[in-house]
């Protein structure tokens, strides 16, 4: 294992990832913070998912297997709140993982009542932060 491989800038590098750590559906209506999530998450060994809106969300949540959400608080056509009671509705996904992300400092003003989400992070959201967040809800789930 000697071979050299270029390595990532240091403020994404990764500490070495297992791959196929599984599926995230990735929600975010900011086109960069969504790319951005994106390399973020692949880099740490996910199968990334993207969707713009929780609608879009829905359906894929639908049509394709995911193991989390990672998902943006406030977007249009359906809140994270909204596509989390979602999730939690439907048997064949009620035990997915929800992380919200929220640029809300107040917690409790963007938790719902209900305990839909398992995790909450505030934007801007670090890589190591994103990454390790999953990884506990995943270990937890599996």
């Amino acid at each position: 294992m000697d071979e050299k491989h270029e390595s990532p800038p240091a403020d994404l590098a990764q500490p070495a990832i297992v791959a196929g750590q599984g599926c995230v559906l990735l929600v975010e209506d900011d086109r960069s913070v969504r790319r951005y999530l994106q390399v973020t998450l692949e880099r740490a060994g996910y199968e990334v998912i993207t969707a713009s809106d929780g609608l879009e969300a829905m359906k894929l949540a639908l049509s394709l297997p995911i193991d989390a959400v990672v998902t943006d608080a406030i977007m249009p056509h359906l809140s994270g709140q909204q596509l989390a009671r979602f999730v939690r509705s439907n048997p064949k996904l009620a035990q997915v993982p929800i992380v919200l992300l929220t640029g809300q400092e107040n917690k409790a003003a963007a938790a719902s009542p209900d305990d839909l989400i398992d995790a909450f992070l505030y934007k801007p959201v670090k890589a190591e932060e994103l990454t390790s967040c999953l990884t506990s809800l995943l270990k937890k789930n599996g």
